[in-house]
């Protein structure tokens, strides 16, 4: 675990009290908050990734496990960005067993994951992507979704989607939407928007608008503004008219 403990300590050398403050700000850290009691660094995403570029090299499943076990959350983010260079790697080599293994390391992590940057940057590049090259893969995600009461499981299972949503399946997507309609969270409201204005954008606009008509009743209002962000106005405001006010 060298690696890990020198990106540890070079990162640590990076510490900015004024950024870190920032972002314990944007992150919602305070008591109640979704990431309540998460610590910053205050490194932002170029840096970070910087660092996970000159040691992709010589990372090991040993070192990540040590980097997203960390208390801070940039070195967390870090080691979930090095997991995905294994992945690329693993992918590259046509190795499926090691695959298989880093796809099941992440499902048992995914709780170090515990923010949305720490999910939106990895979960459709690790999760989506291997549920797109393996379509029974599709009923994890699945049941990430009905995982209550575990928010970061939730917001994987519907990122992941995204790799799908590109490949031009949308099914999982929808599936996973409609069981989010009740959903109290705004991430998860976010989230479930984002997917489905990216099936709008991607060449499934009539699909998503039938969604719509079928759940524009009881929908979230944040989830239905974002799923029709790239809507015309007038179609904006017939959809806004229909909704519950979440």
């Amino acid at each position: 675990m060298r690696a890990a403990v020198l990106i540890i300590e070079e990162m640590k050398s990076l510490y900015n009290e004024k950024e870190a403050s920032n972002l314990s700000r944007f992150f919602k850290t305070g008591k109640g908050e979704y990431g309540e009691g998460d610590k910053f660094l205050g490194i932002k995403v170029p840096v970070t990734r910087s660092i996970v570029k000159k040691n992709r090299n010589n990372i090991t499943l040993e070192d990540v496990k040590k980097l997203i076990d960390s208390e801070w959350h940039e070195v967390r983010l870090a080691g979930f960005l090095l997991l995905l260079e294994l992945y690329k790697i693993s992918l590259k080599e046509n190795d499926i067993e090691q695959t298989q293994l880093l796809v099941d390391f992440y499902l048992n992590n995914i709780e170090r994951g515990n923010n949305w940057d720490l999910v939106d940057l990895v979960a459709s590049y690790i999760l989506g992507d291997w549920v797109l090259r393996n379509p029974a893969g599709e009923s994890i995600l699945l049941e990430l979704a009905c995982n209550d009461g575990y928010l970061w499981h939730q917001r994987v299972a519907i990122v992941s989607t995204f790799t799908l949503i590109k490949a031009g399946k949308f099914k999982l997507t929808f599936q996973i939407a409609e069981k989010y309609l009740s959903h109290s969270h705004d991430l998860i409201h976010k989230s479930t928007g984002w997917m489905l204005r990216e099936i709008g954008k991607r060449g499934g606009k009539e699909d998503l608008i039938k969604f719509l008509e079928s759940h524009k009743s009881k929908m979230p209002r944040t989830m239905l503004r974002y799923a029709i962000e790239r809507f015309p106005e007038t179609e904006r405001k017939y959809f806004m008219k229909k909704t519950i006010s979440v």
